[in-house]
């Protein structure tokens, strides 16, 4: 979807971003900024800045930043056309009417149509629960102790006895049978012909983060089998890339969730206060879950079911938390099955205790190995050692895994320098180390190079924005060709171009990116966190070798995707590589 980038200035221009925010957080004004405890992560002190002469917010604490538009899409979870149009209407602005493809049209129809239909299950589920034919399924969820409140908030329903009642109800509303089946709502087969997905169950809606329908979750009544049934993969549901009361954990604040496997778990957790739990749709969790958790939390608890496939669950779950940034810990039932059997035996207080108690999640998995050993022994706990050594030999970075060498020697009574020495050993054994440190390969110095390269040009960008008055200076050698990463690049063009016109303006710039993961980048951008230089000299310093860094790299970018027979490229290369030459007697000066 595309609006021009007058329509988006002129949303973003009549939204001062003090109004907004004041909105959701409390502002009080210091100096020329207004400050109030950051929406993003849990804080004592105000370290939450908004500038209404930059039109730009940032965290000092954990980093968060952007502008209008970056503050609606973090806090509400929108997409940018989604912040765009609340902003909009906000404003008093009529957005214009946007034109699609086909392709894209005929798509977001489908989901427009799939999204009604399920509405009017959700709600056709509803009404049901509460008619004479629900009564089994409303005795259920009292008798599982859900208040009526409850049932409503999470929209809980029941499918009658019938097998094709919903598939009457929604034909009376004029929907078709290849729409119903795309809904997943109804199963289409020679044998018995059509009749509903779901029936003689108890329904769960399963929303996405905008509290809409997308899907459904149903507890049979009775013996049948499956015990749960969940929808089929549709157009509006991939269930290993959304979670079961998300909708509702995102605006719970709390800086972690509680992961369950089951709908009724997450809802008792909800009841009982613990407003951030979410669960997994009928699925382990995958990496899709992972990257979605990440949006909202770096760190997650497990309460997953305490039996041998809960354990299995939880084990499976730490690593692929971890590749995705995630510190994951895990809650313990016993002596009772799931957390909503616990909360109603011990209470919310009891579940705040295991959850003060939740173990590391590396620490569990060790927990759980030492079942497969006969720690007793001296052979058992050796065999036991050297298998924990093998796994913290897997931790890349030195600092954390000596403070995991450090815990287990405590936890095992094993001395520290007698287990680190292990650790090294099962490293070089298992090909995870070498014995003498190895130089590092080409394509390694390439990685680290342009890693290197990248953090040279985010930084003399952030310089540029940060004082105008060096702007001069450092064009004489800096030129928007000069940044190769491609956003870099992009900003850098509307940067020069904006001091060209004579207002460096940075909230208009991220106005451009209308792609959600580079919206997220140019606000990173803006923020990135210049060393702290005490003296003149040593800000000059910096600022000339991250010149001299970012231009040798475009020089040899340029060498490397020169065409042979570009004779007018290589000139301007030959004059490129002795303007570098020169650098080395650059001179700058910082007010």
């Amino acid at each position: 979807m595309y609006y021009s980038d007058e329509i988006i200035e002129e949303v973003r221009s009549r939204n001062d971003i003090v109004d907004v925010i004041s909105g959701y957080v409390k502002l009080q004004k210091k100096g020329s900024s207004y400050f109030g405890l950051c929406p993003f992560h849990n804080e004592k002190s105000p370290s939450f800045s908004v500038s209404r002469e930059k039109q730009m917010y940032y965290c000092f604490g954990c980093g968060a930043g952007g502008n209008v538009f970056t503050f609606i899409m973090e806090y509400e979870n929108f997409t940018f056309v989604e912040a765009l149009k609340m902003l909009a209407e906000r404003a008093g602005i009529d957005l214009p009417e946007v034109e699609y493809s086909q392709e894209a049209k005929a798509k977001a129809d489908l989901r427009m149509q799939l999204l009604e239909i399920n509405k009017l299950a959700a709600k056709y589920y509803y009404a049901q629960l509460k008619s004479e034919h629900g009564q089994q399924a409303y005795r259920y969820l009292k008798d599982r102790e859900l208040s009526d409140e409850t049932i409503v908030a999470f929209g809980l329903g029941y499918s009658n006895k019938y097998s094709d009642d919903l598939y009457r109800y929604l034909k009376m509303k004029g929907y078709s049978d290849t729409l119903l089946q795309q809904a997943g709502l109804i199963t289409i087969d020679e044998r018995n012909g059509v009749y509903d997905k779901f029936w003689n169950r108890v329904m769960f809606p399963i929303m996405d983060v905008n509290n809409k329908v997308i899907g459904f979750g149903g507890r049979v009544m009775g013996d049948a089998k499956p015990k749960y049934l969940n929808s089929p993969e549709t157009p509006i549901f991939d269930k290993s890339r959304n979670l079961y009361g998300l909708n509702r954990a995102r605006t719970s604040r709390k800086p972690y969730f509680l992961i369950c496997e089951g709908y009724m778990d997450v809802i008792s957790l909800h009841q009982a206060g613990f407003s951030n739990a979410v669960a997994s749709l009928g699925t382990s969790l995958t990496a899709g879950h992972a990257q979605l958790i990440k949006r909202y939390v770096n760190e997650v608890y497990l309460t997953y079911d305490s039996d041998e496939a809960g354990t299995k669950a939880a084990l499976r779950a730490v690593p692929i938390l971890k590749e995705a940034g995630i510190t994951a810990k895990v809650i313990r039932m016993d002596p009772y099955k799931d957390p909503d059997e616990f909360i109603k035996h011990l209470g919310a207080q009891a579940f705040e205790e295991r959850i003060q108690k939740a173990r590391n999640g590396f620490l569990f998995s060790l927990e759980v190995l030492e079942r497969s050993y006969d720690m007793n022994s001296p052979e058992g706990k050796t065999e036991f050692i050297r298998e924990a050594a093998r796994r913290l030999g897997e931790f890349e970075e030195e600092i954390e895994r000596n403070n995991y060498i450090e815990a287990v020697a405590g936890i095992y009574h094993t001395g520290y320098e007698e287990l680190r020495k292990l650790v090294a050993k099962m490293a070089i054994q298992s090909g995870l180390a070498a014995p003498v440190k190895k130089p590092l390969t080409a394509q390694g110095k390439d990685h680290m190079r342009e890693d290197g390269n990248m953090t040279s040009q985010k930084l003399l960008l952030t310089w540029l924005i940060e004082d105008e008055s060096l702007f001069e200076q450092i064009r004489r050698y800096i030129q928007p060709g000069d940044f190769t990463t491609e956003l870099y690049h992009t900003v850098a063009e509307l940067l020069y171009e904006q001091h060209d016109a004579g207002e460096v303006n940075p909230a208009r710039i991220m106005n451009h990116f209308t792609d959600e993961e580079e919206h997220r980048q140019v606000a990173a951008l803006f923020h990135t966190k210049i060393r702290e230089l005490t003296t003149k000299e040593e800000q000059e310093k910096a600022l000339k070798e991250t010149i001299i860094r970012v231009k040798q790299h475009s020089v040899e970018y340029a060498t490397q995707h020169l065409a042979p027979t570009d004779i007018g490229g290589l000139q301007r290369l030959m004059e490129e590589k002795k303007a570098l030459q020169d650098l080395s007697r650059l001179h700058i000066s910082i007010n």
